[in-house]
């Protein structure tokens, strides 16, 4: 065959091949099956289809490219230099795509799959370290993706399916994602070692109104509970610093640079006193989120059987 017989590639308007991996896709393997046998009849009973079938795609194949990828002879068919350049390309594309089904099939093992746990920073040093412990005694060989992060960024992680799960703060109320209210955690308001309040063990948070507050960004959940809970004891807090780690701001505190309100700390830190706050409650509500309308994969289910299990119980008492 001479390759001017051959039709050209179907173009866009704007000159790009149009569609053209949708239109090879589906002919790679049984390209790639004649090119192994050099025989269309036995690569079509090898592969199951009929041998028509089979005829009709590698035309197909070699019109949509406009190259020749077989020299005929009678029964059998040899590969071209082009063919022989496709060829190796396509065992290579072949091959990627039975490692990417291995790796799906392996992360959705019921004994041994992976899942993608999102989780707030203030939870990571004791928190989740003991729910995966308690987890693991029943499923050892689950593996788990682990990251950090302030809320709204793990929820965009749940859509664009980077995240299976995670632990949030305040819990969201979206229609395109579930989520379920675990615990609560109390807030406490902590001044430095030397400032007026130290003396103090309980605080109404209307009077800390005059004082500078440390804070997280905005867009941190902590943040906006903060500046909701300031709202409602009647003021809006003074910000002089903002931060990314509830710890960095235990540490401003501790030089003297403002007042914050924080979870307990995993261990207690130097320099700071911690206030119970009267009024307003200060609490914020910790809750797993999923993606709604989204099949789980075996382990993911019993991991959120298992944080669901622990409903009231999830924080370190």
């Amino acid at each position: 065959m001479e390759h001017q017989r051959r039709s050209q590639p179907r173009l866009s308007p704007s000159g790009d091949t149009e569609d053209m991996a949708l239109l090879l896709a589906p002919r790679l393997a049984y390209f790639a099956g004649v090119a192994r046998t050099e025989h269309v009849t036995r690569a079509a009973h090898e592969m199951n289809v009929p041998q028509s079938t089979l005829s009709r795609a590698m035309v197909r194949l070699e019109q949509d490219l406009g190259v020749d990828l077989f020299a005929r002879h009678g029964r059998t068919v040899s590969l071209t230099p082009a063919g022989r350049t496709f060829l190796g390309s396509v065992e290579r594309a072949l091959a990627e795509v039975e490692r990417a089904a291995e790796e799906v099939r392996a992360d959705a093992d019921p004994a041994t799959g992976k899942v993608a746990f999102g989780f707030l920073h203030t939870m990571g040093p004791e928190t989740v370290p003991g729910l995966l412990h308690a987890f693991r005694a029943d499923h050892p060989r689950v593996r788990f993706s682990l990251v950090q992060n302030y809320g709204e960024a793990m929820l965009e992680g749940l859509r664009a399916g980077e995240l299976d799960l995670c632990l949030t703060s305040p819990v969201p109320d979206a229609p395109d994602l579930v989520a379920r209210r675990l615990d609560e955690q109390k807030l406490r308001l902590v001044v430095p070692a030397d400032h007026r309040l130290a003396g103090r063990r309980r605080i109404r948070l209307a009077e800390a109104a005059d004082e500078t507050f440390v804070t997280l960004e905005p867009g941190y959940g902590l943040r906006r509970i903060t500046d909701d809970l300031c709202r409602e004891a009647g003021f809006r807090p003074r910000v002089a610093f903002e931060g990314e780690e509830a710890e960095t701001l235990r540490g401003l505190v501790a030089a003297g640079l403002g007042v914050a309100l924080l979870p307990p700390p995993t261990v207690p830190r130097p320099g700071v006193v911690e206030l119970t706050v009267t009024a307003p409650r200060a609490v914020r509500e910790i809750g797993v989120a999923w993606l709604a309308d989204h099949t789980d994969t075996p382990p993911v289910a019993a991991f959120k059987k298992f944080l669901l299990s622990r409903r009231g119980s999830l924080l370190p008492s």
